[in-house]
């Protein structure tokens, strides 16, 4: 009993003397370790990190059982398996790295584009793919986010033009020579198009998948980006977001999951002047938007 007292008695004046370094310390170390727990997630090094667990374990218990040539082995193994795994992960730990120098981190306002109607570009967004499953075209659009696809923006032709229905169906059209490609969609504007996207180098994909669901899965990997793709041999309509793959979607839950990712949260009734006027903004370029559009 008296132990569990010292305990908490010991907790309490280390807390009481932690300052705000130490706050920022403790925060810091969390947010890499939660980085971490999640990059394992979304590769393939599960089973590479509970090796190097077990690992450690079996050299803790060697070490306090004075097992000196075992430990001294098992540190020389464990410090080539850390290497080892650098090399392995090479391209998921560029990918991760590229992701933090595009991203916009310290973005305070939102999304640029958050009040240049968004609702309108989803909606003649889904006209165009449920138009295009129906005549089974294939199709693959991407709206870029926080991270700037600047590569894949720089191997397509540049259009820069409202997005409608018409367009998009005219660009894939089969006889269209931009067909092959992807779409990018940036700040609510039809930026390029015949853009080439990266392959996803997950082996663990289904094999019935082509090479249009994989570039679209090996952009939403690279970036935080929200792929569209139309299948040009089932119709079926699927969205990647993340590495993940959400398949033969219904009309209405490809468009609810278009709204949930790219619409801002919802804001509140009574704001103050910025979002009074962030509202207004936006409702005057929905106005100029189906203008120009008739």
């Amino acid at each position: 009993m008296n132990s569990i007292v010292n305990f908490f008695s010991d907790a309490f004046k280390i807390i009481r003397s932690m300052g705000f370094s130490d706050v920022l310390d403790v925060l810091i170390v969390a947010v890499v370790i939660y980085a971490l727990i999640g990059f394992i997630r979304r590769t393939n090094a599960n089973k590479v990190a509970n090796g190097l667990l077990l690992l450690a374990l079996a050299m803790w218990i060697a070490s306090s059982m004075n097992l000196m040539v075992t430990t001294f082995l098992l540190r020389q193994v464990f410090s080539i398996g850390i290497l080892a795994v650098i090399i392995l992960f090479q391209p998921e730990i560029r990918r991760a790295l590229e992701k933090v120098g595009s991203s916009q981190l310290f973005s305070l306002l939102g999304k640029e584009w958050g009040g240049q109607a968004i609702d309108h570009v989803i909606m003649q967004t889904v006209y165009a793919c449920e138009d295009m499953a129906r005549a089974r075209t294939g199709a693959l659009i991407v709206f870029e986010r926080d991270n700037r696809l600047n590569e894949p923006l720089a191997s397509g032709t540049p259009v820069d033009a409202y997005v409608s229905t018409e367009l998009l169906k005219n660009i894939f059209y089969d006889k269209s020579p931009l067909h092959d490609g992807a779409v990018i969609i940036k700040e609510g504007r039809l930026a390029a198009a015949g853009c080439m996207l990266p392959l996803s180098t997950n082996a663990s994909l289904s094999r019935d998948l082509g090479m249009r669901h994989r570039a679209g899965i090996g952009m939403s990997e690279q970036s935080d980006a929200v792929v569209i793709i139309v299948s040009e041999e089932t119709g079926g309509i699927s969205v990647a977001v993340d590495g993940l793959l959400k398949r033969h979607l219904s009309p209405d839950t490809f468009e609810a999951l278009l709204r949930r990712e790219l619409l801002p949260l919802e804001e509140p009734a009574e704001g103050g002047w910025f979002t009074r006027m962030k509202r207004r903004r936006g409702n005057k370029n929905a106005e100029e938007i189906r203008d120009n559009q008739e």
